[in-house]
């Protein structure tokens, strides 16, 4: 399938944001496009009730547009158990191509790695650093690395040694030694009678059943393999469990999938590891390493209802922007390369989407109808706004009869459950809908709230405007003002801070008593941003 676009609406998210999201990842789902909607914030009380409504579940949650490790191909980890031989471990590196392997206990929980370059190190290690390996090396691992059979499994405790027939065998410490002898008895019952503690057979060869009676007396391993003496010796240094040689898990440097490719990179800049493992939920998920970083694909996004940077997801620099579909002003996003542009005078984001089934010969399906109609509905403030066109009632109008939807209904419906200030904490008024601007320099922020009955607000308005000076006294907005707008589009009270409050005052102050509002004044986008900038100028 192809790589997974994103699509998302704005940060503190309205239900045009939310809704447009929806759709379009549906439609570009139809189009055999992999679309996935997110989110940038909480769903507020209105997008619930129409997602509630249609039965349609919120986007996931997402804060930033970095890729995660789990998000880009690694390598799968190859892991072998701590007892495994090295011999095993050897093969399970040239089986799957890597220089690295990850090290698990019996319950499956890695314990270690080991790479290459630590098996290849045990056969150029001092004597001594061998000697104290073997001796702690199972029977098994000796019998599963030389590919042999017991004959005689002993009890002489091992010194480590590894000694072969030469010219001064009986004057060397055989005690506990491996011997490596081909098919000389004699030489096998003086080894026996010096102390050894396991002799290997080359080339299949079998004892008298005299020999193995002494063996079995003096408590000597007896171990047949097919290999020559030479084998034999290089496959004993291969019997070694790894969990003797491996790195320790305390040593490692690991990372969670969950970590930003970026963070990882700036680790790796300070290591010379060849390989890290990945963990997620405790379980090791991959094997990462350099290269993975340098040629990992950026994640794709489609912006919706918003083009500006302060309003769209963190560290969209490290996205791929593919699309924008919205209908406010031109904002300050740069793109490395011409992107899909559709920006039309619409009073919400969701009637372009619609169009763009249209355009597309795709139908619409009633769940995808209902909340593209209830999103223009709130977008356009019941098709009050001034920002409200023609094609937004046609577009609502359409959709609502061929689904015998009910549009003043639903309307009534929303705003009645919805649009009220009962139980609403000051930062859920503020944030839920709030939008941060640029112009002529200067820092403006503006949250809207839609409610039914504006007096309901001089219960509230000393309170609230103190919560927008302290609020502000953190933020250093040059201008922080609340939007109080009737969902009828009867008009918008406005409290507002900050040190450009002087210069709107006039303009958004309600003057004549304390029930006023300034009609016909509800549009961010169309009167109280444009207002704003003309005032500045």
């Amino acid at each position: 399938m192809n790589k997974t676009v994103y699509i998302t609406g704005h940060k503190n998210p309205d239900s045009d944001s939310i809704c447009a999201s929806i759709a379009y990842a549906h439609l570009k789902n139809e189009l055999n496009q992999n679309a996935k909607p997110v989110r940038l914030g909480k769903v507020n009380k209105e997008t619930q009730f129409i997602l509630d409504k249609f039965d349609v579940l919120a986007p996931e949650l997402m804060t930033s547009a970095k890729a995660g490790l789990k998000e880009i191909d690694m390598d799968p980890p190859v892991t072998a158990c701590e007892y495994d031989t090295l011999r095993r471990v050897w093969d399970l590196c040239i089986e799957h191509k890597t220089k690295t392997i990850y090290i698990v206990s019996n319950e499956g929980k890695m314990v270690g790695l080991t790479t290459m370059s630590d098996l290849s190190r045990i056969q150029m290690q001092d004597l001594n650093i061998t000697k104290d390996l073997l001796k702690d090396t199972p029977i098994d691992n000796l019998v599963l690395s030389l590919k042999g059979s017991i004959l005689h499994r002993g009890n002489i405790t091992r010194s480590g040694f590894v000694r072969i027939n030469d010219n001064q065998l009986m004057s060397r410490d055989l005690v506990g030694a491996i011997m490596v002898l081909s098919d000389n008895e004699d030489t096998m019952i003086k080894c026996m009678s010096k102390g050894c503690a396991v002799i290997a057979i080359s080339e299949n060869y079998v004892p008298s059943s005299f020999t193995i009676k002494m063996a079995q007396e003096m408590g000597v391993t007896l171990i047949s393999t097919n290999y020559n003496v030479m084998k034999i010796i290089q496959m004993i240094y291969r019997s070694i469990p790894v969990r003797l040689i491996m790195q320790p898990v305390s040593n490692m440097i690991s990372f969670n999938g969950n970590e930003y490719v970026e963070d990882v990179g700036k680790v790796m800049l300070k290591t010379r590891y060849r390989n890290y493992p990945v963990f997620l939920n405790e379980e090791i998920v991959g094997s990462v390493a350099r290269y993975h970083l340098l040629s990992y694909s950026k994640k794709n996004f489609i912006l919706v209802d918003h083009n500006e940077k302060s309003q769209t997801i963190d560290d969209i620099e490290y996205a791929n922007i593919l699309e924008i579909i919205d209908h406010h002003r031109i904002g300050d996003i740069e793109t490395s390369q011409p992107i899909i542009f559709r920006n039309s005078k619409v009073g919400s984001t969701c009637t372009i989407i619609a169009s763009l089934y249209r355009e597309n010969f795709i139908d619409i399906p009633k769940h995808i109808a209902g909340i593209l109609c209830c999103a223009i509905i709130s977008d356009t403030m019941n098709f009050n706004s001034p920002t409200c066109t023609s094609l937004d009632i046609e577009t609502a109008n359409q959709l609502a009869k061929k689904y015998e939807l009910d549009l003043p209904g639903l309307s009534e419906e929303m705003f009645r459950k919805t649009a009220n200030i009962t139980g609403k904490e000051f930062s859920e008024l503020l944030y839920t809908d709030f939008k941060e601007y640029e112009l002529d320099g200067y820092s403006i922020a503006i949250g809207q709230t839609n409610i039914f009955d504006l007096k309901c607000i001089n219960k509230i308005q000393n309170e609230f405007q103190s919560y927008l000076v302290s609020e502000n006294e953190r933020f250093k907005y040059d201008l922080l003002m609340m939007a109080f707008s009737n969902v009828e589009g009867k008009g918008s009270k406005f409290l507002f801070s900050g040190k450009l409050a002087s210069t709107i005052d006039i303009e958004f102050r309600n003057t004549s008593n304390s029930d006023d509002y300034i009609a016909g004044f509800i549009s961010r986008k169309k009167q109280i941003i444009p207002k704003i900038a003309s005032l500045l100028k």
